[in-house]
């Protein structure tokens, strides 16, 4: 009964943004579920191989249609002759989740690292929840099957799962909407860039670049937190996403950290295909990186993102994880976090004439180190960009270790969690009131 209800208010919670669309989601879910019956029964046979290819043709080729055929046309209308209509498909809201969900279910069917769902309600279920249908995590078949036949929600769960939404709901309303008018107020909106990169100091480059760092981990990592605590809300446990990446001493160390989900799906799934010969390990990361990047969006700056991350962990694996670990701590987060920063600008920046104009003043070739604007722009943001750098720390997790240490701490820690919970959900409640700037980043996924 319970798995009706949750079926039909996630049918209902896609259908109130994407109507025509949730016939896709029910139809992608129906092909799903047949394909992994299907490879279950016809494991290691050329039967089974043909099924598998289809599966994975209709779930690429859909997510391709819908958000990389523009894009496509575009650069192809760039050659001399061509000129190809450029389709104008609206983008499925979360078809990049529910697609890789989608995918991992049947590989693991065909790999036999799960046997298949012999109940389509059950399977459509898995699909549409709405938790985490349409900003993450991608939640994989295997972790919550069992949960999905048999769970109850004790009031743990729903202590932890309420705590664990006001804390997401939070990281988005107070933190990541202020950050990202810091953000257009520094560089422009990201679309159309250009002039406002053509007058950055070389302060503003790095200042804005890092406000734009901590809008996507508060952003991101926030509706994570709504997911994951919904989802332990209804009696699922799913995995952490985000796991205070700004804390990491190497670049392969801050992708363990950043979405890890997506980085996951990616490792498992993609790194190993045997297309390269004796060099796949490298080509495989290439490959990886590049699909990372363009994960993220149909434009040349993700590519170029994915690609420039999977530059700096190619470099780390050939200098090794034994040698990287010698590094002294303060000039491994030196250097993690000049990388960090410079690449939220390519991932911010989608024109390309202002992303270059952004490299010539991370450079300093821009508009010189700073100026008045810069300076008040700087003082006006300082505060809201420490705050927002102290809680990419794990503080909270510290503060609850040190008060376990007795028992009367522990009490007054709980207490002053719910009275804490009470009011960021009251403060909140009339930010969204009051407020026009609630930027929703993930239709872009």
């Amino acid at each position: 009964m319970k798995n009706n209800v949750l079926i039909i208010f996630s049918l209902l919670f896609y259908a109130w943004g994407e109507q025509l669309y949730l016939l896709l989601l029910i139809g992608s879910s129906l092909i799903n579920y047949a394909a992994g019956r299907l490879l279950e029964k016809h494991r290691d046979t050329k039967q089974g191989k043909a099924w598998l290819a289809l599966a994975l043709v209709i779930n690429i080729g859909l997510l391709g249609a819908f958000k990389y055929s523009g894009f496509i046309a575009d650069n192809l209308n760039l050659i001399p002759g061509v000129n190809i209509p450029v389709p104008q498909l609206h983008m499925p809201i979360g078809i990049s989740f529910f697609t890789f969900q989608n995918i991992s279910y049947t590989l693991d069917c065909w790999w036999d690292k799960t046997p298949a769902q012999r109940s389509f309600r059950k399977y459509l279920l898995y699909i549409s929840m709405f938790p985490q249908l349409v900003a993450g995590p991608i939640v994989r078949y295997s972790l919550i099957a069992q949960e999905i036949d048999d769970r109850r929600t004790t009031l743990e769960d729903l202590s932890a799962g309420f705590s664990r939404v006001i804390i997401g709901i939070s990281k988005k309303v107070i933190i990541a909407n202020n950050l990202n008018s810091a953000v257009t107020a520094c560089l422009g909106q990201s679309s159309d860039g250009y002039a406002a990169a053509s007058n950055l100091t070389a302060l503003g480059a790095w200042y804005g670049a890092a406000l734009v760092a901590l809008w996507y981990y508060f952003d991101f990592s926030g509706y994570s937190d709504i997911a994951i605590g919904l989802g332990r809300i209804f009696g699922f446990h799913f995995d952490e996403n985000f796991n205070y990446p700004f804390i990491c001493k190497s670049i392969a160390e801050f992708w363990q950290r950043w979405h890890i989900s997506l980085g996951s799906f990616f490792r498992d799934y993609l790194l190993y295909v045997p297309i390269f010969g004796r060099r796949r390990k490298y080509g495989g990361l290439f490959l990886v990186w590049f699909c990372t990047g363009l994960w993220h969006g149909a434009s040349w700056n993700f590519i170029l993102w994915g690609l420039y991350y999977g530059l700096f962990i190619f470099i780390e694996t050939l200098i090794g994880k034994k040698r990287m670990k010698k590094m002294p701590k303060v000039a491994a987060h030196i250097y993690t976090k000049i990388v960090i920063i410079a690449g939220f600008g390519i991932f911010y920046f989608e024109s390309l004439p202002a992303l270059g104009n952004f490299f010539k003043a991370l450079a300093g070739f821009g508009s010189g180190f700073t100026n008045a604007i810069t300076n008040a722009l700087f003082m006006q943001y300082i505060f809201l960009f420490a705050f927002a750098v102290l809680f990419t720390m794990p503080v909270i997790p510290a503060i609850k270790r040190r008060a376990e240490r007795s028992a009367g701490a522990s009490a007054a820690v709980s207490v002053a969690g719910i009275v804490l919970n009470a009011a960021l959900l009251l403060f909140c409640a009339v930010l969204l009131l009051n407020s026009t700037n609630n930027p929703f980043l993930y239709f872009r996924f």
